[in-house]
Order: structure tokens, then sequence, then C-alpha cells
């Protein structure tokens, strides 16, 4: 598929709303959460009601792509009964994304047990996932990538590390990969004793089938490292960021920020503070995607927005 290459850009959180200048910022592209924005499965309202406006606002101003988290796309029941089908495709065409993207977690319609709860690595997953996967994507009639998890635990049954099985995912599929360098980091701190390289992971995957770039911050607590997106982005993960740059050619460099984990561990959020920490991972970024491709390669240099 043609893929339009955007530059660096905000995942549209609206828990960010009211206090981050999201339309004050020179973005290139905003990432939209369609489980924040959707509307009840039980109601007829595609989009939620409280985020009909925020819709709107954001709607034809700058390229958009699509992220889920909860679409059940990897789960066990019928496609046709998931999230993913009834509610996300829907919204990827209405919003003219440019792509989508989901976690490889497994969900069902409960939402319970997704988060660190990755696919389990296993020849037998990889082909019943593909399977999925290529009906998703000619619904969405984009390219829908595969974010590779942050895991406290790898699922039983696997045989296999998650860059292998996400190569053979892709390969079965013809799909695309959505990296999370933040995942890929807060893993080797966790699996370090058990084997897990980022740089293995780098050097097995489909580089060349890399669609987007997640990056993000996180922390150690009670001896694990937690993806909580809430924290300046680590400086291992900004050099994962230029090898990737030079070795692969994504379209989007996101940065992801939540504001209930920037609450953690009895903190108070400071709102000043945190837009300043946001801001300077957006310019570092910025110079990261200019220093690979030149800033006419980013939608706002190109559109004559900065």
């Amino acid at each position: 598929m043609d893929v339009p290459r955007h530059g660096v850009g905000l995942q549209f959180n609206p828990e960010l709303m009211g206090w981050f200048p999201f339309f004050e910022e020179p973005l290139d592209v905003l990432e939209v959460l369609f489980d924040s924005v959707m509307g009840p499965l039980d109601g007829p309202a595609l989009v939620a009601p409280r985020s009909v406006e925020l819709v709107q606002q954001i709607s034809g101003t700058i390229p958009l792509i699509g992220h889920s988290n909860y679409g059940g796309d990897f789960g066990f029941d019928d496609l046709a009964d998931t999230t993913a089908v009834r509610r996300h495709v829907p919204l990827a065409r209405s919003l003219d994304v440019s792509w989508v993207s989901n976690h490889c977690f497994y969900s069902d319609a409960s939402w319970s047990d997704v988060w660190s709860s990755p696919l389990q690595f296993s020849a037998a997953e990889a082909i019943r996932a593909a399977g999925r996967a290529r009906t998703l994507q000619d619904l969405y009639g984009v390219p829908f990538a595969h974010e590779n998890a942050a895991y406290y635990r790898v699922c039983p049954g696997s045989e296999m590390p998650e860059e292998d099985f996400l190569a053979q995912l892709i390969e079965l599929s013809g799909t695309y990969l959505h990296l999370d360098l933040h995942n890929v980091y807060a893993n080797e701190q966790n699996h370090a004793v058990n084997g897990y390289s980022a740089q293995r992971f780098l050097d097995t995957i489909p580089l060349d089938r890399v669609i987007c770039v997640h990056m993000a911050g996180g922390r150690w607590i009670d001896g694990q490292y937690h993806d909580l997106h809430d924290t300046r982005v680590p400086e291992a993960v900004w050099d994962l960021l230029d090898e990737v740059l030079s070795r692969a050619s994504p379209r989007a460099v996101i940065l992801e920020y939540e504001t209930q984990a920037l609450h953690c561990d009895g903190e108070t959020l400071d709102t000043g503070r945190t837009t300043e920490m946001i801001q300077a991972d957006l310019e570092r970024g910025r110079k990261a995607w200019d220093r690979a491709y030149g800033p006419g390669n980013r939608y706002s240099t190109a559109k004559g927005v900065l």
C-alpha cells in the first residue's frame, strides 16, 4: 500500500485535554485512541457524545492515524462481534486515518486481561492471528499494524521469542509493524535475565514493514520496570530511535503520555512541568527525524505550519 510519510506527533488522548495545548503545537500527525472516543457498544452512536466536539475539532486539521487498545482483534470472539469491527472500522473510515494499529494482546468483550497479556508466541498462534489480521486489514481498507507488547510474563505455551513471532505474523498476514521502542526497552529491563535483547529484537523484526514508532517513558516500581508513559523518554530509547530511523523508513513517530500515570506513586500532576517535558520530547523527536530524513519530510514543515 502507498503510505504517506507524516513526521512526529502525539497520541491524542482526551485525558490531556484542558491543560495540554494540543492545537497550539506544530504537530505533524495525531494518533487517535479509538477506545477513548467511540460510542458504547450497547448504543447507536459511533462517537461518544462527550467526544463529538473533540472529534470534530481534529477532523481535517492535520493527518490522523488510528490506534486501538481494546478491539478484541486477537481474542477468540467472532470478528464480526468485536469492538474492532463494530466501532473501530467505521471510526477509521469516518476519520480518514492513514493506518490503524493495535496491541498484540489477547482481549475479549469483557476488556479484562488485556494489559500485559501478550499472545502466545507459537507457530499455531501466528497462523490464527494472521488470518484475523488479514481480514481486519481488508475491512479497514488501510494498512493494519501490530504493536509489540510490554509484558511481565510470557504467555504459557510460547515456543519462540516475540520478535520471531512478529516476523512470522507479518509474513503470513501481509500486515505491518507498529514498533514501540519503549516497550522494547521495558522488556529488556524486565527480561534480560531470560535472554531478551533489544538489539536482537531490531535485528530480527522486518524493519521494512515498520510503519510507525511509539516513544514513551516509564519507571521502576517494586523491582519491575513499568511502561507508564509518565516520564521523559529515556536516553536509551532515543538511541534506539536513531538506529531505527537509520535502518527503516517509518511514516511517523508518536509520543505517548498518560494523565493517570502522571499521578503515579502519590505524585500530584504538575501541568506546567509536564507540558514542558512533552514539548521537549517533541522537539527532540523532530530533530531526530530531521537528521534522518530532512525537515521537508514532515507535514508541518512541508505545509508551512512552522
